[in-house]
């Protein structure tokens, strides 16, 4: 990225001795001097912000030294000041399940821009981008020394055409790098490697210029790296997009809430026991769309491990990121990672003189606090639906059986045999547990704990129970390092926690199947399976299509439910399973103390070993090598492929951007609930040859065996579109106690949510959808809003919603809108049989207004109520406009 330098930077552009170099940097306190304002109390949070406006201050397009002094206003007006911005993040992070659509729609610009008459070279990031393969190897083979190669080659099979895709574009784009498959997750690669916490580049005159490192991700828990002291977050690929191409983000100056974190955790707990109380209280404090940082003094006593586990979980929390200061803990581990000497000093240097150092002193100014005491975390689970379902384990049997009645209302005790096994399958039996997702694997503390309950359990002669499916997939290839050195790996797999690959896995869904007799008897008994994994996503049908019960637990908790393969158990107190010699053993009998813990990390987690495997980090193995591509400047689409398709979007475009009308005559599509999550609107996982999607690829002779997952077909437009709202476990409440993705088409007959929305756009009939609180939670899944917005989908109308998937819709051209007045879809007792219709919305539409809805209901009545849009900017309304924020984009590059 090119730093541009505003008219007025004299004021603030200062020299900065590190080591034995010189930087230039912006100086906070020299814009102090300069009469700008009073920062000196601000939260390092918004400190990163207000260095990024001073660095683009009146440079001509979007920052002004007006936005420069709403930062001092914030805090003279106790943290609130909701002025709108323009935010420039320093780099792109992709996966590839978000990557691959975003690709796409970089080359479908080329295309689009050689449409207009402009020059394709035009649509090239200008920030760096890194895309790290991480999402799509599936858990086929477990519990066996062949897992990980037969998984492995089981992916490339999968995925050649969207990993040749991916290297064009490698090859195509400039500030473009691939980090292969087999690798790592993309959170912990950026944790471990690619984050510097302070950035540096070249500004237009050659000069090198030092600033804090942000970024965005096409991946909701891009959060961890706020636990290096990286302000990054979650968007769409939509949303990341616009801003490789340069485009800024429009955001409102935040609230930023402290949590203050005091005391240091006991015996027997973990980082992940801690996250998850945070959570829970953090989801009750309510944080949507506020940044949320952690002081205080238990901070010195809390490794930079458990912070990044901390802040991973954000989303679960509801916050746009939760973030860390730079202190002594963040430079240690930038060394024990491998990070360079120079830059270990630049970080010190530049965070005590620009004022983002936290030391005993540190006490700004918070839009509102809360505080916990780290000695009062007990061991927990989260589930069996929501990531904020706190369970502290005394009392986790007697909540799963409160789940059982009430929830899933099904009795305790059924059970069902398994053809060809010597046991029984009831509801509470756990059948998958999988150590997984950057979450935890990141931290070599539960990890390394993980390894000693399994080889305290192997010495006593346990094992899995036979129906427990076991997994093992780090977030980067340093956590086998470490566990190899402690000779951990090889207790793991005494217990069937082999190694199955390095990526997401269960956590997105990849879980693979489990035994086939098993699922039968499972269905055959309408039986509530249980999953356990260390992730940080168990919403519905996520994890797989067998389970409906998941819970999120540390790794030795994992480890410890998969020896127990039950939910229906005290594990705090009742026998978890028998030695060798059939004598009881409990949970404390194979629990590691935490000194045995903090030794082998010592010994094993060393700079070496992050040095090492993280020295060839983008050449990938033999397979990645031999993937073979072209060096065109625009993409030759295959005709018959069904992973990468040319989108739709940009097909038959005009120069000229439109304008906003009102919503006439609208029929509804859906009628959803509360917590309705991008998971419910666009799965990832696996789907059936009975669905759209599955008929669409049974009819280009796709055997189902090959359907591999929606999450790996976000390429093609054609699936995906048949994939939205087609989660198994998501309830229209237009159709009386159906689940999955079913509605009412244009003659009132029960259909497909795709066919219905197929027949209504032939008849030229706009759709909504209503749902209700905290709509659109969970991943920051693009596909999301694209999928809603091919399916015709003009309006969503809810109580409230995520942050993220509100900007993907106003990205796509949907419009968010929210109920006013105490109006909910239950108040007004919509059916689905109503018609809509939004006015006010044509001609010198304002962000934030409230318009008018009129409701005509299936007798002929009507109801005239008031919606809030939440179009919520002045260039959010222009991208509207346009039809979506790469519409935008892409006029205004072919004007150029």
């Amino acid at each position: 990225m090119t730093i541009i330098v505003g008219s007025d930077t004299a004021k603030t552009r200062k020299t900065l001795k590190a080591g034995a170099s010189s930087i230039a940097y912006y100086s906070i306190p020299a814009a102090e001097a300069a009469g700008l304002g009073n920062f000196s109390r601000l939260p390092a949070a918004l400190k990163v912000v207000l260095e990024n406006m001073l660095r683009f201050e009146d440079d001509g397009r979007t920052v002004s030294v007006e936005d420069i002094k709403a930062f001092s206003e914030w805090a003279e007006k106790g943290g609130k000041n909701p002025r709108e911005i323009a935010y420039r993040p320093a780099r792109v992070l992709m996966q590839d399940f978000t990557g691959v659509p975003a690709v796409v729609d970089l080359a479908a610009m080329r295309d689009g821009i050689k449409a207009l008459g402009g020059d394709a070279q035009l649509i090239n990031p200008l920030n760096p981008v890194d895309l790290v393969i991480d999402h799509s190897v599936m858990i086929d083979e477990f519990g066996n020394p062949r897992a990980f190669q037969m998984n492995v080659d089981r992916e490339y099979e999968r995925n050649l055409e969207r990993y040749t895709f991916l290297k064009w574009g490698q090859s195509a784009f400039n500030n473009f790098r691939v980090v292969p498959p087999g690798t790592g997750i993309c959170h912990q690669v950026n944790l471990e490697y690619l984050a510097q916490t302070v950035w540096t580049d070249e500004d237009q005159n050659g000069e090198q210029v030092a600033y804090p490192d942000t970024l965005v991700g096409t991946d909701s828990h891009t959060t961890m790296v706020n636990g290096l002291a990286v302000l990054g977050w979650g968007v769409g690929g939509i949303e990341a997009e616009a801003a490789m191409l340069g485009q800024p983000i429009s955001m409102l100056i935040p609230e930023v809430v402290g949590f203050e974190l005091t005391g240091e955790m006991v015996e027997g707990t973990t980082g992940t026991d801690l996250v998850l109380k945070v959570v829970e209280m953090l989801r009750e404090k309510g944080v949507v769309g506020k940044f949320v940082e952690f002081y205080g003094e238990g901070l010195d006593r809390l490794p930079l491990a458990d912070r990044a586990t901390i802040a991973n979980m954000a989303p679960e929390y509801g916050a746009t990121c939760g973030f860390f200061p730079i202190d002594g803990e963040t430079l240690r581990y930038l060394r024990t990672t491998g990070r360079d000497e120079d830059r270990i000093a630049l970080v010190e240097a530049y965070a005590k003189e620009n004022g983002f150092w936290r030391d005993a002193d540190y006490a700004p100014i918070y839009t509102d606090t809360l505080s916990l005491d780290m000695g009062t975390i007990v061991p927990a689970i989260s589930g069996p639906k929501r990531p904020q379902d706190y369970v502290a384990l005394t009392n986790a049997k007697s909540a799963f059986r409160k789940e059982m009645e009430e929830t899933f209302k099904r009795p305790m005790g059924k059970e069902v045999a398994v053809k060809g096994e010597d046991y029984t399958m009831e509801s509470g039996k756990v059948v998958i547990a999988s150590i997984t997702s950057c979450t935890n694997t990141s931290n070599p503390y539960v990890m390394i704990g993980a390894g000693l309950v399994a080889r305290k359990a192997a010495a006593l002669g346990m094992n899995r129970k036979p129906w427990v499916k076991t997994s093992l997939a780090p977030g980067s290839q340093v956590v086998s390092a470490y566990l190899e050195a402690a000779n951990l790996q090889e207790d793991l797999d005494k217990i069937g926690f082999n190694l199955v690959g390095y990526g997401c896995t269960t956590c997105i869904g990849n879980s693979g199947p489990i035994q086939a007799e098993l699922s039968e008897a499972i269905a055959e008994g309408d039986l509530v399976a249980t999953s356990v994994l260390s992730g940080n996503r168990n919403f519905e049908g996520r994890i797989s299509p067998d389970v409906r019960a998941n819970y999120l637990a540390s790794p030795p908790l994992v480890v410890a439910y998969a020896l127990a393969g039950t939910m229906d158990i005290n594990l705090a107190s009742d026998p978890i399973g028998q030695d060798k010699d059939g004598n009881d053993v409990y949970l404390k009998d194979i629990w590691p103390s935490t000194q045995e813990v903090a030794e082998l990390v010592e010994q094993t987690v060393t700079r070496e070993a992050f040095q090492s495997k993280y020295a060839d980090v983008f050449k990938g193995d033999d397979k990645w090598q031999s993937v073979e591509t072209t060096g065109d400047e625009t993409y030759d689409w295959p005709t018959a492929s069904t992973y990468i398709q040319n989108p739709p979007y940009f097909q038959g475009m005009s120069k000229d951007a439109g304008v906003i009308s009102d919503i006439e005559g609208a029929k509804v599509l859906a009628v959803l609930g509360d917590m309705i999550t991008t998971d419910h609107i666009s799965p990832a996982g696996s789907f059936p040859v009975s669905s759209p999607a599955g008929q669409y690829l049974t009819e280009r002779q796709v055997a189902p065996r090959e359907f591999n997952s929606y999450g790996s077909r976000r390429g093609n437009h054609e699936v995906m579109m048949r994939g939205t709202f087609a989660n198994i476990r998501i309830k229209n409440e237009m159709l009386d106690g159906v689940e999955g993705g079913y509605t009412k088409g244009p003659d009132g007959k029960e259909t497909s949510m795709y066919d219905a929305s197929m027949a209504y756009q032939e008849a030229g009939t706009p759709l909504v959808v209503f749902g209700g609180e905290q709509y659109g939670a969970g991943s920051s899944r693009d596909w999301a809003a694209k999928g809603t917005n091919l399916l015709g989908v003009k309006a969503v109308v809810a109580e409230s919603f995520e942050r993220i998937h509100r900007s993907n819709l106003v990205g796509m051209g949907v419009i968010p809108f929210e109920f006013t007045g105490g109006d909910t879809r239950k108040t007004l007792g919509l059916t689905g049989e109503e018609t809509v219709s939004i006015t006010g919305l044509a001609g010198d539409l304002k962000p934030l207004s409230n318009v008018p809805c009129t409701i005509t209901f299936a007798d002929g009545s009507a109801k005239e109520i008031e919606l809030k849009c939440r179009i919520d900017t002045e260039v959010e309304i222009e991208y509207v406009e346009n039809g979506g924020v790469l519409h935008y984009v892409l006029r205004n590059l072919a004007k150029s």
